[in-house]
């Protein structure tokens, strides 16, 4: 996600709290999807529809953050 902000996200992943828990949720929603479309976990089509949802907002606020940080 975002490679031209690797070292950005390195660095923020162990100084800002914010960008942190952000990060977190967006890979905690994407091992949630994965596993729901490989039946580990029960699933409703719905429900992952709507966890990609959730996901696309977080990755939307994890890239402003990364252009108000990155200051572009």
């Amino acid at each position: 996600m975002f490679p031209e902000y690797r070292d950005l996200i390195t660095r923020l992943k162990g100084h800002d709290h914010h960008f942190t828990r952000l990060f977190d949720k967006h890979n905690e929603l994407d091992q949630q999807i994965r596993n729901k479309e490989a039946h580990i976990e029960p699933g409703t089509q719905l429900e992952i529809e709507q966890l990609k949802k959730e996901k696309l907002a977080l990755k939307d606020q994890i890239y402003a953050h990364l252009r108000q940080v990155s200051g572009t």
